[in-house]
């Protein structure tokens, strides 16, 4: 089963908003991951420039090591149909963990 974290805002700037996630959504992140049933888990993050890149796929890179072998993704972009394939090719996709999937 595929669990999904939904965060709305971040800040604009990469710095601030790395750090807003990791105050403010990686605990909530890793109870999800430990809840009973959970194969995976994927983080979407609102629409950002490609200067978040880094650290978005850092995240999705170092939560899937941490929880192997539970998988990790991260999807930026806005809500819509985008999205949502993505979510759904994510849940039928168990060889994908650690990867970041910008959608804008």
């Amino acid at each position: 089963m595929q669990v999904v974290l939904t965060v709305e805002t971040l800040p604009a700037e990469p710095i601030a908003a790395s750090a807003a996630f990791h105050a403010d959504h990686l605990a909530a992140a890793e109870r999800m991951l430990a809840g009973d049933g959970v194969e995976a888990i994927a983080i979407c993050l609102p629409a950002a420039d490609t200067d978040h890149d880094d650290w978005r796929l850092a995240l999705a890179r170092d939560l899937a090591r941490r929880w192997t072998p539970r998988r990790v993704n991260v999807v930026g972009g806005a809500v819509g149909d985008a999205r949502e394939d993505a979510l759904a090719y994510l849940a039928d996709a168990p060889g994908i963990t650690g990867q970041y999937i910008p959608l804008s």
